[in-house]
């Protein structure tokens, strides 16, 4: 299998730590962020979003498409709950913090890493990378305000995750999967590692599970 990714992207590492869990074999092929369209429109009918898997027998577009995809073709381990309820429950958490927090991380994170966290690689090129994805995103200080906002009030919803180490059941499902990699860009941002030290220990716990390299900020 072949993974088409942004290096940087969390929905990227999403696709990663689920390949990971599995025990999959997979290579990688990091693309540039404006000139990744050229590369995926002719693969994917035009939808030009990163991570892409190409596995043999079909080309795979969207995170949540390649964790369904993967529990198809490889249904041991699992990370989906066997019972009704808690399968449910695992895919609701999943696809709101799919659709909802990942982008309010996104905010969050590239307007640190224009502004207090440019120094973290202040380099012409992740400069550009990080003003192209601020103008195609329309990152503007209230969007960026109202993802904060969001942000706090999801991790009041997931505060119990401190006390016990999976969101749903006795195992990892694809909940943990989720949370894991769509609020990990928050580990470099000093604020947040201070005020959730509960949040990354279990990010990096889960990242252990995976075999997957932790984050920036936590390795």
């Amino acid at each position: 299998m072949l993974l088409l990714q942004f290096s940087t992207s969390h929905y990227c590492r999403k696709a990663r730590l689920a390949l990971g869990y599995k025990g999959i074999d997979y290579q990688v092929e990091n693309l540039t962020p404006g000139l990744h369209i050229l590369k995926l429109s002719p693969l994917t009918k035009g939808l030009t979003t990163v991570p892409v898997l190409m596995a043999a027998d079909e080309i795979i577009a969207d995170s949540t498409a390649i964790l369904k995809y993967l529990e198809k073709v490889v249904p041991f381990p699992s990370f989906v709950p066997a019972g009704e309820k808690e399968k449910n429950q695992a895919w609701l958490l999943e696809d709101w913090l799919d659709e909802s927090i990942g982008v309010a991380t996104r905010f969050v994170y590239y307007d640190y890493r224009a502004g207090e966290g440019k120094a973290i690689d202040p380099s012409l090129s992740s400069q550009i990378i990080i003003k192209i994805v601020r103008q195609q995103y329309k990152i503007t200080p209230a969007r960026v305000k109202l993802a904060e906002e969001r942000l706090e009030n999801a991790l009041k919803i997931l505060e119990y995750w401190q006390d016990q180490p999976y969101l749903v059941g006795d195992k990892l499902s694809v909940a943990d999967i989720a949370a894991t990699a769509l609020l990990s860009p928050l580990a470099l941002i000093p604020s947040y590692r201070q005020k959730y030290p509960w949040l990354f220990a279990r990010i990096g716990e889960i990242h252990q599970q995976c075999r997957e390299k932790l984050p920036p900020g936590l390795n």
